[in-house]
């Protein structure tokens, strides 16, 4: 069986976020109480993926090293690359090239935010899905599908082909940024032609993933929020989401001490010299009581 690597593709301008990101990524802002990275990051440790490769602009990846360094304080591997411009999501695959090395991947685009009931047990699908040589995306229903990659399905709803941003969306469903490969990924992201908006596209990818009956679609139900943070606000809702469900709950969610904690990564003497670093804030605070308990 195969291992899987994981990539956290957080590179991009943020354009849509102007003035907001003319000085730091986009992937650094806050949402709510930390930062966005810390979100898809807690999704790759959720599926037990220690290996991790950031890759970013040259400007912005010295930051992502002082957030995160090496990743050993959290049990885990984390390492960088440059992406020196934004030529699609699917060149993640070619820069990534010698850290997939012969392990599949798992890619997760670091402005996207899954949380919710049961998404555990999507992720443990799709790493079956792998075992059996099989790729997996996962579908998430949407008000404005033109803005994604959309999915067709026939009149037994099977899927039958995936269009990036149409004018005239067949469904609803569109393509979420989580993304578990077969370790032939890499091969055929180098065999891409650019599109017409000169990107090395994913939905590619997936079209020949599916052409070669490949390729798994599983579908995000309702009770798992899924947020992209391209907008102003989607910024705000995420942050209102996740301090909603704190309120709520008591717990705070994509927390990576405590995830590094509860999975075994690193021991409660490690979590508690973390948060004894932090324990001027309220964040330090709830991991100093994690080691109470």
């Amino acid at each position: 069986m195969k291992s899987i690597k994981g990539i956290i593709l957080a590179g991009g301008n943020g354009s849509r976020l102007y003035p907001l990101t003319l000085g730091t990524s986009k992937q650094l802002l806050p949402v709510y109480d930390k930062p966005m990275i810390y979100y898809p990051l807690s999704v790759l440790m959720k599926a037990e993926i220690k290996d991790i490769l950031i890759i970013s602009s040259k400007q912005d990846l010295p930051k992502f090293k002082k957030l995160l360094g090496d990743g050993s304080i959290l049990g885990l591997n984390i390492s960088y690359k440059i992406q020196l411009e934004p030529n699609g999501i699917a060149e993640s695959f070619i820069i990534g090239q010698d850290f997939i090395g012969y392990d599949n991947v798992c890619l997760i685009l670091g402005d996207n935010i899954f949380h919710g009931e049961g998404f555990i047990s999507n992720i443990k699908k799709a790493k079956k899905n792998l075992n059996k040589g099989y790729s997996s995306i996962f579908g998430v229903s949407v008000q404005n599908p033109e803005s994604f990659g959309v999915i067709e399905f026939d009149n037994k709803n099977n899927l039958v082909s995936i269009s990036e941003k149409p004018e005239n969306a067949k469904s609803n469903i569109i393509v979420s940024g989580l993304y578990f490969y077969t370790n032939d990924v890499v091969k055929y992201a180098k065999e891409l032609k650019p599109s017409k908006r000169g990107e090395k596209e994913i939905t590619d990818i997936n079209n020949f993933y599916l052409s070669s009956k490949k390729l798994k679609l599983i579908m995000l139900n309702s009770n798992i929020s899924w947020i992209d943070t391209g907008t102003y606000s989607s910024l705000i809702k995420a942050s209102k989401y996740f301090e909603d469900f704190e309120k709520k709950t008591g717990k705070k969610a994509s927390c990576v001490e405590e995830i590094a904690y509860e999975m075994g990564y690193i021991d409660i003497i490690k979590l508690g010299k973390i948060a004894s670093l932090m324990k001027n804030s309220e964040y330090g605070n709830y991991l100093l009581n994690l080691t109470l308990r």
